[in-house]
């Protein structure tokens, strides 16, 4: 009998020599291990280091190939494209018969390869719906998305429509209801502006929101949002808060999860699962990620980029002021304008990644006053001359349908700003479980934006501007340049820097 490890190896091979097309290098190795992790149902984390298109195939012939059913989990955007281009494609070579099946839930008694949302999944494991049996090995790819799936998922919001629902649904409350509300308006609408349009509930503010639930307490039910906005405001692992809407003069309570460990924990007890992401942790152990999502003792591995085929050119300037500083602005836009005069000849756009709103949209200004309709700022059509200014939210949203840029100016590290109220929630929690929250949370997070944000300039070896000096100066910029290799390194501008790419 063959081992389905021993199968995959030789079918994946043969198939990637009959393809005639550059292949990502891993292939080989990843197909064995996710053969082997589906044959023994034994758990297991890998960190590919590259976009889903590329080591896609790894998972999918030992998928195929195998005799058990199998769930892969992933954003509805890649399942489509598995359905439509990757899984036909292969399953045609393989000559396999496997039935393929995108779904909320299990038929009874299917043997196949069954897709589903990352929300549909949580759904059913949360809820306890039973609509994926125990026990059935499990592939979740884009991994590094799931936390945010589950915040999001078990976020609680009442919107401006719930307060009207409320009145309607309590007309006997309806005075006491219409005074909490104004009195949080006020307060609310109150608070300084701030770029986020959010802010944490203050303690006032929390002093309202209760005395309205413990008023309405007899009534309301169990399942509505007010009920479970009552039951979570005790724990002290939620976060409270509201984002606002001032034209409209509204705001929408919310309250979110500040840990999802306590959450995932149980999931992973129920079955053998293959947890896929391009970057995960710093480290191939990934003690932090899996710390954070409740995940045990498993094997681990973690890819590294070719280096002879898969590095980028890094451009790091001495003596540039710190973004802190009022220097930095004018130091900043005249790199800028060096760096894209310096890459005139590219046929492909030029990305500018500047998260501080304000100094986003000067900067945008000041270089559209150079190169007019080629500066776009976060527009989702782009062209081969398009300089596209953007947040780093943003460019990880899009940047897998945009043409692949031969620039990309990193205008400050990806930190999370304290200043953005729920990342200053996020910081206090960590401080009340005394957890070092810089190393635990705001740089893991950093290097996490930066490995992602520049994966797809490897492929063609394009260019990475970094002006933000404290890779220089601080101790931390020795991770950060890290997780940036493999690069080719100068700290001055040379045009043949730029056209060397070969």
């Amino acid at each position: 009998m063959v081992l389905l490890e021993a199968a995959v190896h030789s079918s994946l091979r043969a198939f990637l020599r009959e393809q005639g097309r550059f292949y990502w290098s891993h292939h080989l190795t990843m197909g064995r291990l996710v053969a082997r992790a589906l044959r023994l149902k034994r758990s297991s984390l890998i960190q590919t280091g590259t976009t889903l298109t590329r080591y896609c195939l790894s998972y999918l012939t030992p998928a195929l190939l195998g005799d058990t059913p199998v769930l892969i989990v992933a954003p509805e955007s890649e399942l489509n494209l598995l359905l439509e281009v990757e899984i036909p494609r292969l399953q045609a070579w393989l000559q396999t018969q496997r039935d393929i099946l995108k779904s909320d839930r299990f038929p009874a008694n299917f043997t196949g390869l069954l897709l589903t949302t990352p929300q549909q999944w949580l759904e059913d494991k949360l809820g306890n719906l039973g609509h994926f049996p125990q026990n059935i090995p499990t592939i979740i790819d884009r991994a590094e998305d799931l936390e945010t799936c589950l915040v999001d998922y078990l976020t609680v919001t009442i919107t401006p429509e719930q307060w009207s629902a409320l009145e309607s649904a309590y007309p006997q409350h309806r005075e006491f209801i219409d005074l909490i509300k104004a009195q949080l308006s006020q307060s609310i609408l109150g608070h300084p502006i701030n770029p986020y349009n959010c802010y944490l509930i203050d303690a006032k503010e929390k002093e309202y929101i209760i005395a309205l639930l413990q008023r309405l307490h007899q009534d309301l039910t169990t399942d509505s949002a007010w009920q479970l906005l009552a039951a979570k405001i005790p724990e002290l692992n939620y976060l409270l808060w509201t984002s606002v809407d001032r034209d409209r003069e509204e705001f929408t309570l919310k309250i979110s999860p500040l840990e999802v460990a306590s959450f995932f924990k149980p999931i992973w007890q129920q079955q053998p699962f293959v947890l896929i992401g391009s970057f995960l942790d710093s480290e191939k152990s990934a003690n932090l990620y899996r710390q954070n999502q409740g995940i045990g003792d498993i094997l681990t591995l973690k890819f590294a980029a070719d280096r002879e085929s898969e590095y980028i050119h890094l451009y790091l300037p001495d003596r540039i002021s710190a973004p802190n500083t009022p220097e930095f602005q004018p130091m900043l836009l005249k790199q800028v304008r060096e760096l894209v005069s310096a890459n005139h000849t590219s046929e492909q756009p030029i990305v500018i990644l500047i998260e501080d709103v304000p100094l986003k949209a000067q900067i945008a200004t000041q270089i559209a006053a150079d190169y007019g309709s080629r500066v776009q700022v976060e527009k989702t059509e782009i062209n081969s001359n398009t300089i596209l200014v953007c947040g780093w939210q943003f460019w990880q949203t899009h940047q897998e349908k945009f043409l692949t840029p031969s620039l990309l100016i990193i205008a400050t590290l990806p930190l999370p700003s304290p200043e953005n109220p729920l990342v200053a929630g996020k910081i206090a929690y960590y401080k009340r479980q005394h957890l070092d929250w810089f190393r635990a949370y705001l740089l893991p997070t950093a290097v996490r934006e930066i490995q992602q944000s520049v994966q797809s300039l490897r492929e063609c070896q394009g260019c990475v501007a970094v002006l933000d000096n404290r890779v220089n100066a601080r101790s931390y910029g020795r991770q950060i340049l890290s997780a940036l290799e493999p690069y080719a390194k100068v700290n001055y501008l040379d045009q043949q820097f730029f056209q060397d790419k070969d």
